[in-house]
């Protein structure tokens, strides 16, 4: 099938739904541009800060964007799931949970869910939260500290030992690799060591958008320079401990000072790669492109994954529906919205332009790498996944077919593109996880000692425990219950919208719906990860995750139904009454 076709057809529906559906939605939700928002109101400087809507959408979307691994089930399934599930609802989870916490004063999701379920629904919330924080977390770690240390046969990257401008090695069968992952490594420490500054001009300085555009992206290709010419190369291990020292710092640092300035940084990249792949694949459909790995492939997927529901439906993790998006929205995104009418804009299009990135990223491992080559590295039969990997060497042949770039030269764009989101999710996820581990001391004790309320000691617990669950376990160990994890939160987090609402008496029918579609192929999904692997392959870790996620999940939901059940009583009551 020509990649053109599915191409097209996506984006003419995620243009349909911008125009349409997100506006009806917004309708529903009764969005006011008047109404000062949380970042107008508090404006403490550290974590709410009025944010320009380019800077601000810059920072959520590069917090936010995997379909790679799905590709065992076939591109067509893929393709249907990210385009249908981003319309109808990972756009409408985000663009709801935004509002709602700006309209609650910048309030977390836990603590959203503490004002339509009571105490124990906060609780319960929250524990599940910071448990899906270090899967992600421990997801993200592995995954980037793997594809710092990636590595290619030259042959196949069409360089020799003479022409090449990466690092090389010889590895256990005598072959000749290039380090892919020693540039990507010296470009993130670069970006990093620059973001304060970027920090500084944009917010102390108040430098113009267009010098801070300039700026940044001199950084950005200042440190892919530098990095080819002194590739920083580390083991994973390493790798592990660099990283998790770096969030530690970061997780306690005022936004303004890492978080948003690297950000900024990086999505120059994101946007470039994303515009590169666009036009490759428009390109590359004119010219007869296809797709190489099967349309439908749902044997192998479902011998390798298990049966297409659930399984496909959490494995597709962030590029349809994400929960991790409402810690976003709620955690970061809310604090910093400058307007109240810039909601639908970063909320519903920016998962828009997610879904955008990962169909291309989809069509690009499907066409752009042969598929054996792409079962052998994002699943191979021994040894780490690298997913990652799988879709710079993608980048780097798509690009060589279309424009005649290096294959080396490509790969390494492409894993720049990825390494800077993950290192960004990382950034955020575990401030993320140290705003949870305050507010759980303050909802399970009347005094918290100054000790649990500092921010650098939340901040190591978040990171102590990433580290330990990524130390014991592979990427590809990880994912799936990351994934079910991650959707699971995607539906309590629509359920408590959707209760929201509803004791507002405003339309919510567009996030009922999802929810109870998420909520039941996620507790599926958990029952079949804990029947089918972790309890024959004894790992004791996995099994006691999977059950936390199983009881706090169930209780959510029933403490859901109770309070709606209650509700629609009292309205029935004041019905009564009123006749």
């Amino acid at each position: 099938m020509n990649v053109l076709v599915l191409f097209t057809l996506a984006i003419a529906f995620f243009i349909l739904a911008s125009r349409f559906y997100s506006n009806y939605i917004a309708g529903s939700l009764g969005v006011d541009p008047s109404r000062p928002t949380p970042a107008a109101r508090k404006n403490d400087g550290r974590d709410y800060v009025p944010t320009k809507l380019h800077v601000l959408f810059a920072h959520h979307f590069s917090a936010i964007a995997g379909p790679t691994m799905a590709l065992l089930y076939g591109a067509v399934p893929g393709w249907l799931w990210i385009v249908l599930g981003g319309i109808l609802f990972g756009a409408v989870h985000d663009f709801t949970s935004l509002f709602i916490s700006v309209q609650e004063g910048g309030k977390s999701i836990a603590q959203i869910a503490r004002s339509s379920l009571g105490k124990p629904g906060f609780v319960l919330f929250i524990l599940f939260t910071i448990t899906m924080i270090v899967l992600v977390t421990s997801s993200f770690l592995a995954a980037a500290a793997t594809s710092l240390t990636s590595k290619w046969p030259l042959e196949k990257l069409g360089l020799t030992l003479e022409n090449s401008f990466l690092r090389t090695e010889t590895d256990t069968q005598g072959n000749s690799v290039g380090v892919i992952g020693g540039i990507a490594s010296t470009s993130v420490i670069v970006i990093t060591l620059f973001s304060p500054l970027m920090g500084f001009l944009i917010y102390k300085k108040k430098m113009s958008l267009l010098w801070a555009y300039i700026l940044a992206a001199g950084i950005m290709f200042g440190s892919v320079l530098i990095g080819i010419q002194y590739p920083v190369i580390f083991s994973t291990k390493i790798w592990m401990v660099i990283l998790s020292a770096y969030v530690l710092f970061a997780a306690g640092a005022p936004v303004w000072l890492i978080l948003q300035p690297r950000d900024f940084i990086n999505v120059q990249l994101l946007y470039l790669g994303i515009l590169g792949l666009l036009l490759a694949l428009i390109v590359g459909g004119f010219n007869g492109l296809s797709i190489q790995a099967p349309s439908f492939n749902l044997a192998e997927g479902t011998k390798n994954l298990g049966l297409v529901w659930p399984m496909l439906f959490i494995t597709i993790a962030c590029g349809a529906i994400s929960g991790f998006h409402s810690l976003i929205t709620t955690g970061t995104s809310a604090k910093q919205l400058a307007n109240e009418k810039d909601a639908r804009r970063i909320g519903y299009n920016g998962m828009l332009l997610e879904c955008t990135l990962a169909v291309s990223v989809l069509l690009t491992v499907g066409s752009g790498i042969l598929y054996a080559d792409y079962k052998g590295i994002a699943w191979p039969e021994t040894g780490s996944s690298n997913p990652i990997l799988a879709f710079s060497l993608a980048v780097g042949f798509l690009l060589n077919q279309t424009f005649g770039l290096s294959v080396a030269l490509g790969a390494v764009l492409g894993i720049l593109m990825v390494e800077g989101f993950v290192i960004t999710t990382l950034d955020v996820a575990v401030r993320l996880n140290r705003y949870l581990l305050e507010e759980l001391w303050q909802a399970i004790s009347v005094r918290v000692s100054p000790f649990w309320r500092n921010f650098w000691v939340n901040s190591a617990l978040a990171v102590f425990m990433m580290w330990v669950l990524a130390y014991s376990n592979t990427f590809s160990a990880l994912w799936p219950i990351f994934g079910t994890a991650n959707q699971l939160l995607a539906a309590l987090t629509l359920i408590a919208v959707s209760v929201w609402l509803y004791i507002r008496s405003k339309r919510n029918w567009f996030t009922v719906w999802p929810a109870v579609f998420m909520i039941l192929t996620t507790i599926t999904s958990l029952i079949i990860l804990l029947w089918n692997k972790y309890i024959p392959q004894e790992n004791y870790l996995l099994i006691g995750m999977d059950l936390l996620l199983l009881v706090f999940a169930l209780g959510v939901a029933y403490l859901a139904l109770k309070t709606v059940f209650k509700l629609v009583k009292v309205k029935a009551l004041d019905k009564r009454l009123a006749t």
